[in-house]
């Protein structure tokens, strides 16, 4: 019985993270906080000494940038693969909100 509980905590656990990630945000600034900002920075000034790129001005528009998120780039180092978890409606927040940086 002991064991049985224990499985049951464990899977509870590791579960209740999962279904978080997996709810929909409709905040394209919450999902580059949560996904980009990382390697970005905060405001998608870019990260120079991790070698990250900028993406606060960006001459790429919305709409490359949702294709760049969702099928990725070959041949680039990062990104050569799509976002991984980001659903289109989500990597056009993303886009939005990365065009509206000033």
């Amino acid at each position: 019985m002991k064991s049985i509980c224990t499985i049951l905590v464990v899977a509870l656990l590791v579960a209740a993270p999962l279904s978080l990630w997996a709810q929909e945000t409709t905040d394209g600034a919450s999902i580059f906080k949560a996904r980009c900002s990382g390697c970005h920075g905060a405001n998608g000034e870019g990260k120079p000494n991790m070698k990250m790129p900028a993406v606060k001005g960006t001459q790429m528009t919305a709409e490359k940038l949702v294709d760049y998120l969702t099928k990725g780039l070959a041949g680039k180092k990062f990104h050569e693969n799509p976002v991984s978890g980001l659903s289109a409606d989500q990597a056009k927040l993303v886009a939005d909100h990365v065009k509206s940086l000033k």
